[in-house]
C-alpha cells in the first residue's frame, strides 16, 4: 500500500513526506491559509463524484483521505438521488497508495470497518466506479479494484509494488486480483512489483473501458449515466448477488440470491419497469 508510482521525468517526489513541508502561506503578512479538503464530492444526475484531493503528493492516502471517503460513500448509500458513484483523483493521477510521511507522523490509513482509504474493506452498496488517470499504484490499485468498475485513461500504470520495499499487498490486491485476472499473471505483478499499462489490464478483463488521456471521468460518468437509468433496487441487489456469491455452497445458493432478488421482483420499481416497457415509455424509478 505504499505510495510508489511509475517513474516519469515529471513526477513528483515518491514519498509524501518530501513535500509535506511545503508551506501554504502567502506573503509574510497575509493570514495563513486552511489546507483543502482532502476529498471532493460532486452531484450531477444521480452520479456522485468523488475526488481525491492531494495532487501535491500525488493523492497518497491518510487519515483524512480515509475519513473523506467513508463518508463520501455514506452520502452514496444514503442519498436516494444518487444511484451511482465515481471515485478518481484530483491533479492528473489516480492514487500513489498509503502516504508514508503520514504514516510515520501516526496517522492511519485506515477508517473504521471500511479499512484501508475508507474503502477497502466495506465499500459502497451502490455501484462505483474507478476513473484512473496517470496511475494507480499500491493502495491506490487496491483502492481501484474496491471498485466495481474501472474506466482508466490509455497510457495508465497500474501495478502493485510493494514487494521492491520488503512489504505485501494486503489492502486487497493479492486477494481480488486472483478473482479477476490469470493466476500467473497475478503473480508476476506481486513478485516483481513492475506495473502494467491500462491497455493490458483492459486485454484481462479487469478495465472495463479504455479512455484517451484526460478523459477517464467523461467516460466513466458515460457508463454511469447507462447505469442510472436502470432501476436502483436492481442495480444494489445485483451487485450484492455478485459479489457474495463466492461465499455460497452450491446447495444454498438459490435459496440466498432468491432472498436478495425477490423484494427487488415484488416492488414498484419492477412493475414500474414491466409497464414502461410495455407502453414504450421511460420508466419513473421509485426506489421502492
Amino acid at each position: 500500500m505504499t505510495n510508489d508510482a511509475a517513474p516519469t521525468k515529471d513526477a513528483a517526489p515518491t514519498d509524501a513526506s518530501a513535500v509535506a513541508k511545503v508551506s501554504t502561506r502567502g506573503p509574510a503578512d497575509a493570514a495563513p491559509t486552511a489546507d483543502p479538503p482532502a476529498v471532493l464530492t460532486e452531484r450531477r444526475g444521480g452520479v456522485l463524484l468523488i475526488t481525491l484531493n492531494r495532487p501535491q503528493v500525488r493523492n497518497a492516502v491518510n487519515a483524512a483521505v480515509a475519513e473523506g471517503v467513508a463518508h463520501a460513500l455514506e452520502e452514496l448509500d444514503a442519498d436516494d438521488e444518487l444511484a451511482v458513484g465515481i471515485l478518481t483523483g484530483a491533479g492528473g493521477f489516480f492514487c500513489a497508495g498509503m502516504d508514508l510521511g503520514a504514516f510515520v507522523r501516526g496517522e492511519s490509513p485506515w477508517f473504521g470497518d471500511r479499512g484501508f482509504a475508507g474503502i477497502a474493506q466495506r465499500s459502497a452498496r451502490k455501484p462505483l466506479i474507478a476513473a484512473i488517470e496517470g496511475f494507480a499504484v499500491a493502495g491506490g490499485m487496491e483502492v481501484a479494484l474496491a471498485c466495481d468498475l474501472i474506466v482508466a485513461a490509455r497510457g495508465a500504470k497500474l501495478g502493485i509494488p510493494e514487494a521492491k520495499r520488503s512489504l505485501v499487498a494486503a489492502g486487497g490486491a493479492l486477494l481480488r486480483l486472483p478473482r479477476r485476472m490469470p493466476y500467473h499473471v497475478v503473480m508476476e505483478l506481486a513478485l516483481t512489483g513492475d506495473t502494467m499499462p491500462a491497455e493490458r489490464f483492459h486485454e484481462l478483463g479487469v478495465v472495463n473501458r479504455l479512455a484517451e488521456p484526460g478523459g477517464a471521468v467523461e467516460a466513466a460518468r458515460e457508463l454511469a449515466a447507462t447505469l442510472a437509468n436502470n432501476g436502483p433496487l436492481a442495480l444494489v441487489a445485483s451487485k450484492q448477488i455478485l459479489q457474495e456469491q463466492f461465499d455460497w455452497s452450491t446447495a444454498e445458493m438459490w435459496e440466498r440470491q432468491a432472498a436478495i432478488s425477490g423484494p427487488v421482483f415484488a416492488s414498484e420499481d419492477a412493475k414500474e419497469g414491466a409497464s414502461a416497457f410495455k407502453e414504450k415509455r421511460q420508466p419513473v424509478w421509485r426506489g421502492r
